[in-house]
């Protein structure tokens, strides 16, 4: 147990909660229902950096939470050269933000590790997602119990990595800054966020992604126990 923190916040999507494997099998339901000539794994290689592109540009404020919706499907079925009409990408843009939240695969070892911190510290979210998209996925998931305060970037007005939002949370939280720390798998949205807003961070890069050498890193949220 690290005693010099008594706060321990997460960011959500791809940290606790599997991302890429719930939005697999969200955009699968959608296409052998209605669209089976498209391969989901075809579609998945397309659509994953374009998403984390227009995801980068909706956290710092370029684009609406209407336009990341749109743009991603748009440019995705535009890679695969596929032709469809705007009023089709709408609806399948709805579909999936409601079948998404009706899987709930969580990274392995989530369960455990928020077992193993719950005694020693107080836990916390910090998420860029939507407010009630985000509040399914951790109702479903069985995770509310784990956290005593929820913060969204709607709540807060504003998106990591802006030192706002984290602001928020520490007051929210009735935290301080100096025993906080901060878990995310962006290095950007998560973990400089945090270091810029006067909270410790760590990195869970799971995807091993080379990462400058003074910042704390996991590759498996079991190794969260090497330092708290």
């Amino acid at each position: 147990m690290n005693t010099t923190i008594t706060d321990v916040f997460f960011d959500l999507d791809h940290t606790l909660w599997d991302f890429d494997k719930n939005s697999e099998m969200a955009f699968d339901r959608i296409f052998k229902s209605k669209y089976p000539e498209i391969k989901t794994q075809d579609f998945i290689e397309k659509y994953a950096p374009i998403n984390q592109a227009c995801w980068k540009l909706y956290q710092n404020d370029k684009i609406t939470h209407l336009e990341l919706h749109y743009n991603r499907l748009k440019f995705s079925f535009d890679a695969l050269n596929y032709v469809i009409s705007d009023e089709s990408i709408n609806e399948i843009a709805n579909d999936y933000i409601e079948f998404l939240t009706d899987n709930n695969h969580l990274f392995e070892g989530a369960i455990e590790v928020l077992e193993y911190l719950k005694p020693k510290y107080k836990l916390h979210i910090i998420t860029n997602g939507f407010a009630n998209v985000q509040d399914k996925k951790i109702n479903n998931a069985a995770l509310s119990g784990y956290f005593e305060t929820i913060t969204n970037s709607e709540l807060a007005g504003v998106k990591k990595p802006n030192i706002i939002i984290f602001d928020y949370a520490i007051n929210i939280a009735k935290a301080s800054k100096e025993s906080s720390i901060m878990i995310g798998d962006c290095l950007d949205a998560d973990v400089n966020g945090a270091l810029n807003a006067g909270l410790d961070a760590i990195f869970f890069n799971e995807k091993r992604i080379e990462a400058p050498q003074n910042i704390k890193q996991v590759n498996h949220l079991l190794e969260l126990k090497k330092y708290l």
